[in-house]
């Protein structure tokens, strides 16, 4: 297996358990971080051929942009 697709993959898995151990206490704008740091890992995961530099980053940018998103709603 490919460094990128065990990256991704643990990236995927890692989100599943996190959804599974219970989001129902969290408020829309935390749902939104979070959806927003999974996504942003796993964009800057294939963008930057798995590094985990670009991995880190991609969750910081995704997880700050899902932050503002779910600020506005409510």
């Amino acid at each position: 297996m490919k460094s990128t697709q065990k990256i991704l993959f643990s990236v995927l898995a890692a989100t599943v358990l996190l959804g599974a151990a219970g989001c129902e206490n969290m408020s829309h704008r935390e749902k939104s971080m979070a959806v927003g740091a999974g996504a942003g890992a796993v964009g800057g995961a294939v963008l930057t051929g798995g590094s985990a530099l670009g991995t880190v980053g991609g969750a910081a940018v995704g997880g700050v942009i899902g932050n503002e998103v779910g600020k506005n709603k409510k």
